[in-house]
């Protein structure tokens, strides 16, 4: 048999956000450690940057054109390829605890079979056989699923509302029939999905899920192989953590992040250079992400609210990285520690007020695409400490789990193995990753797609309802990192840009056909 495995995800994460990556606002020394004394990689790109597709990438190790998750609340077929699945027939066990997000979580009729597992009694649940369960699913022995806040039937919010009602209310309400209050904020600047949250810490959902998590390693046998994916809901937005925590990065005293441009000229220039739905989504006049505020016009982000949700955010990724320490250390008490292999990455980026806008969505830069992923092996595999630098994605971490667990990478699976170091990635080839985006919400249709390859990012848009297909941009990261200088239509990288793109198409897996249907909101 192989090593164990626990697997750390979050939602929504930068990749500045780690001090191993030069963050300097959140405080994150048990991530640190686990960079030094592993591989950290410096160019992680997300096979889609936003939440259900690329979470379906990381269990199917498969691109969203081969899984069909291709926007939020398309879900993924139940009999979709699993890592879990495969390790658990190898011999593993099993355990999802937190946040999965292979199927819409807004689901009050109960459709989907992670909402009907959590289920606590509900009367619109016709599936008994499914109320309050905890597995199996998808290869999982063990699920304890939650999402941010107590919204929907997940374990999470029925342990809080049987357990503590009275805090149901103290999250920030993102489901409400007034979108005025979705767009909303309940701090001190009025940022849009930032609320001072009244709720003791232990009961968060942070410490929750770390404590699942505790609790089901505490239950294993000494010897027993396993998986475990501990995924915690945290940065994404709402921000909202705990008010008692408040103290740790007092937001007047935050500086302004190198992507804001303080100049509303200098934003409207920068947005000018790119295709037409930056501006538009800037001016209020589209949205092509149902996740973004449709009322919030983000030309009214001010700089003292870019200070205030940068200062949130901070807050929870340090609350994050203090619960993987306590897990960490009952993975030590339990003495496996020489024998697990810890990663560690999250699904997708978030905007974070890069070029004066907030959230996610159809948007192909760093701030959604660069993420944090650290892979600190067993140090019974004598794996030094690297930092590499070639272009990985979470397409590979599937096939990644299947080699430390001593099984042969699976032919669904369209990864590789992540390198152990820069010569390693040479020499096998290693050098491009691929990103889509498709979304079709409010009578707009955004299409991108996009390659990532020795320094330069370059992303083709299809026709839609504001591209006509012409469209395009052309990123070269070491002389413009923050990428606010659009080279598509540059005479002097003319060669280069369609030599990307024929890369770009000759590499992209087929379209699954039929498409899946988009069937419930995220």
């Amino acid at each position: 048999m192989g090593r164990r495995i626990l697997f750390i995800t979050t939602d929504q994460q930068r990749y500045d956000t780690l001090g191993c990556n030069g963050g300097e606002l959140g405080r994150t020394p048990v991530v640190d450690r686990l960079a030094a004394d592993g591989i950290r990689y410096e160019r992680a790109v997300p096979q889609s940057v936003v939440c259900m597709p690329s979470r379906s990438t990381m269990l199917t190790g498969q691109h969203q054109s081969t899984h069909g998750v291709w926007m939020n609340g398309v879900p993924l077929p139940v009999d979709a390829p699993s890592v879990a699945a495969l390790l658990h027939d190898a011999g593993y066990r099993t355990a999802l605890i937190g946040k999965a997000h292979f199927e819409p979580f807004l689901d009050p009729f109960g459709r989907f079979n992670e909402n009907r597992l959590a289920a606590l009694g509900t009367e619109t649940i016709d599936a008994p056989q499914f109320g309050g369960g905890t597995g199996p699913h998808r290869g999982f022995d063990h699920l304890r699923f939650a999402t941010h806040g107590a919204t929907g039937w997940l374990h999470y919010a029925a342990w809080i509302g049987a357990e503590h009602p009275e805090a149901v209310s103290d999250y920030y309400s993102v489901v409400d029939a007034d979108l005025e209050v979705n767009a909303a904020g309940f701090g001190d600047t009025g940022a849009p999905q930032v609320k001072h949250n009244p709720i003791p810490r232990d009961w968060y959902h942070t410490d929750w899920v770390a404590q699942r998590t505790i609790d089901w390693l505490a239950g294993l046998d000494a010897d027993d192989d396993w998986f475990c994916w501990m995924s915690f809901p945290d940065p994404h937005h709402p921000w909202d953590p705990p008010e008692s925590e408040l103290h740790r990065i007092p937001w007047r005293e935050v500086d302004l992040p190198a992507g804001y441009p303080e100049s509303a000229a200098e934003r409207e220039r920068l947005l000018d250079d790119k295709p037409r739905h930056w501006r538009l989504w800037y001016d209020g006049q589209l949205v092509s992400n149902y996740e973004a505020p449709s009322r919030w016009v983000p030309s009214t982000l001010t700089a003292d609210q870019v200070r205030e949700v940068n200062a949130m955010n901070a807050i929870e990724v340090e609350l994050i990285d203090e619960a993987i320490g306590r897990v960490l250390a009952e993975v030590a008490r339990r003495g496996w520690t020489d024998t697990v292999d810890v990663v560690f990455t999250t699904d997708h980026g978030e905007l974070q007020g890069d070029f004066g806008l907030l959230f996610k969505g159809p948007y192909h830069v760093d701030g959604l695409m660069r993420l944090p992923l650290i892979w600190r092996p067993a140090p019974t595999a004598e794996v030094g400490p690297a930092v590499v630098t070639a272009p990985v994605g979470l397409v590979d971490l599937a096939p990644t789990f299947a080699e430390i667990a001593g099984i042969e990478s699976q032919p669904w699976m369209q990864g590789e193995r992540l390198p152990t170091s820069d010569a390693d990635a040479r020499a096998r080839g290693i050098d491009q990753q691929l990103t889509a985006w498709d979304s079709e919400l409010f009578g707009v249709g955004v299409h991108l797609r996009t390659i990532t390859s020795n320094g330069w990012v370059c992303t083709t848009y299809l026709p839609g309802t504001v591209h006509d297909g012409t469209e395009g941009e052309l990123y070269d990261l070491s002389e413009d990192p923050l990428q606010r200088v659009n080279r598509w239509d540059d005479p002097a990288v003319r060669a280069l840009r369609d030599d990307l793109v024929a890369q770009l198409r000759d590499s992209l897996p087929a379209e699954r056909d039929p498409r899946l249907e988009l069937e419930a909101p995220v």
